[in-house]
């Protein structure tokens, strides 16, 4: 049982020592300043690791199964009932940024070849549950589902244990090393790290998607419409060609550049749609962005299937579990990548992957236009160092995914998921062996051992 120590639960530092009941009370009910104070209990902690890698997305998954792979015990904890992260939960059904990557990168694109998806960039939702899943089983991942994040503890600056919540109640697990995988940095800003977010100029976030899958169309019917490289055929011509089809049946779009996937031959995935200003630590305003969303792909699958001929049985099959977020906390970092770096296309000795994806800003002000944003500045391919994924102000603590450290420019080119793999690949093998060696990650001596894609 864990007593006396001191954490950090839902960004209020607290301690498990006894509490006090200040003013007038009843029931724990603080009336002077409106809050409710939790006596203190004895909550159980149920194991010791060497690594606990927190969210099973493109990130997570990768970061846990190197872990294990370079020899440590790890556990890997999801929300989600399954694995996959933004593939899965979120129905975003394509790899971007990965035809330079090695490793795991490559092993799930093997996957993909065997699977017969219609083009290897692409992915099925229910053999990426298993095949993430076979993998984990493979290497000797423990994964816990259905399980979040609520408390962090640390000792002499550095992250000791970790507190979740689910139907067993609360529970606390300690690790040598942690690695935030959430992609909105739950456990790096629980653990009291710094972070960004937003635009510098005014704060404002990317806007989310929610994504989906249809089925009802074939893929010899949607050559105009569909997300694929056609000679003559440029890449915004088939997001317009759909965003008429929506309009002519009479519904419209958040998102100007409508996309569509083709999964099989017939089943596809959907991204039509943008949810403005909504921030990514607001549950409450995610809930309403996720039911104005379900509504809008609703409304525009209805508009094509009333245009009859290619589109007449076109049903939606289901929309996302989580609806896609974009952009959250940047973790602050040993190193924090810039937009000077994407411009002089940085290299650096602790790279762990070169970016090739462009700065992707999706429109921040729908009353301006609902679109891509012009950024003003050329980017060129660039690293992302080791560095980037060590939490400057807790020890023990890595990231992985979009949650890593970088400004508002940099996020949005690197936030894609064949760098996710790859940073989750990386700081899974640092994260092993620091663990196993008794030593904080940034003491590591790296070298990646996909250096013929960087």
């Amino acid at each position: 049982m864990l007593n006396r120590r001191k954490f950090i639960q839902t960004g209020v530092l607290t301690s498990l020592a006894p509490l006090a009941l200040m003013g007038s009370c009843k029931d724990g009910l603080n009336v002077r300043n409106n809050t409710f104070l939790e006596s203190e209990k004895s909550i159980p902690l149920v194991d010791k690791t060497d690594v606990i890698v927190c969210g099973g997305g493109p990130a997570g998954f990768a970061a846990a199964v190197s872990a294990a792979r370079s020899g440590a015990k790890v556990r890997l904890i999801e929300l989600q009932g399954y694995l996959g992260g933004v593939w899965t939960a979120g129905l975003m059904t394509n790899f971007i940024d990965y035809k330079n990557k090695g490793g795991i990168m490559q092993e799930l694109l093997n996957v993909q070849k065997y699977a017969g998806i219609t083009e290897s960039r692409f992915l099925d939702v229910e053999i990426t549950k298993l095949w993430l899943e076979k993998f984990c089983k493979e290497s000797g991942v423990i994964p816990l589902y259905h399980t979040r994040i609520v408390g962090a503890g640390t000792e002499e600056g550095q992250l000791t244990t970790i507190i979740t919540e689910n139907s067993n109640g609360r529970q606390a697990w300690q690790a040598k090393v942690f690695i935030d995988a959430t992609g909105n940095g739950d456990l790096a800003a629980l653990a009291g790290c710094g972070f960004d977010l937003g635009h510098p100029d005014g704060g404002l976030t990317q806007p989310m998607s929610l994504n989906a899958l249809i089925t009802g169309i074939h893929l010899k019917d949607m050559k105009e419409y569909r997300m694929v490289s056609m000679p003559g055929l440029s890449w915004a011509e088939p997001k317009e060609n759909l965003l008429a089809e929506i309009r002519k049946g009479g519904a419209n779009c958040s998102y100007e550049k409508p996309s569509l996937f083709a999964i099989r031959d017939d089943f596809f995935s959907l991204m039509s749609n943008h949810e403005y200003k909504v921030s990514s630590t607001d549950v409450q305003e995610i809930t309403y962005a996720t039911i104005r969303a379900r509504l809008e792909l609703n409304k525009q699958i209805d508009a094509l299937r009333s245009l009859g001929g290619i589109w007449k049985n076109i049903r939606l099959v289901a929309t996302a579990d989580q609806i896609g977020i974009r952009e959250s906390r940047r973790i602050h970092g040993k190193y924090t990548i810039t937009k000077d770096d994407l411009i002089s296309g940085a290299r650096f000795d602790d790279a762990v992957c070169r970016t090739t994806f462009g700065v992707d800003v999706h429109s921040l002000d729908p009353s301006k236009h609902k679109s891509i944003e012009k950024i003003g500045f050329k980017s060129q391919a660039y690293d992302i160092p080791l560095r980037s994924l060590i939490a400057k102000d807790v020890d023990g603590l890595m990231m992985a995914g979009r949650c890593i450290s970088g400004d508002f420019f940099a996020h949005a080119s690197y936030r894609v998921t064949g760098n996710a793999v790859a940073m989750g690949e990386a700081a899974g093998q640092v994260a092993a062996q620091a663990a196993i060696s008794e030593k904080l990650p940034q003491d590591i001596q790296y070298k990646s051992e996909n250096q013929d894609s960087l």
